[in-house]
């Protein structure tokens, strides 16, 4: 069972063709124009897969005055990243596929833990502001 496990993974990471950074928010601070910016810790670098979340559609949601359309996305890593949190943010940092995904920001929603998995699958939203 371990063998077949971990061939498992193995395949799951050689999809794995984009990088990203999860960093946590630690509080804020101030760049040199006194512009309050978010500080944040980082949890990982490296491999990442992203992908249409394979359970719900995208949902409408109101903020204040503002539309805004909430797309599921799903992000799979290496299952040797551990320690994930809701709030956590995915920077999505290289694509060789989607030339539109570097720069954009994830925020983790969903957490799924399970004993036969081949790679860690992350709920996340889109953060567009």
């Amino acid at each position: 069972m371990d063998a077949l496990l971990a061939r498992g993974r193995a395949a799951a990471e050689a999809l794995m063709v984009d990088e990203c950074v999860v960093r946590r928010p630690t509080g804020e601070g101030s760049d040199d124009d006194g512009n309050v910016v978010k500080t944040y810790e980082d949890l990982y670098a490296g491999k990442c897969r992203f992908q249409k979340a394979s359970r719900g559609q995208a949902a409408q949601a109101d903020v204040g005055e503002d539309y805004v359309l909430l797309q599921r996305v799903e992000v799979q890593f290496p299952m040797s990243l551990t320690g994930l949190k809701v709030g956590d943010e995915v920077l999505a940092t290289v694509s060789q596929l989607d030339s539109d995904l570097p720069g954009r920001v994830f925020i983790v929603r969903d957490l799924a833990h399970g004993t036969h998995k081949t790679a860690r699958r992350v709920g996340v939203t889109e953060r567009t502001s």
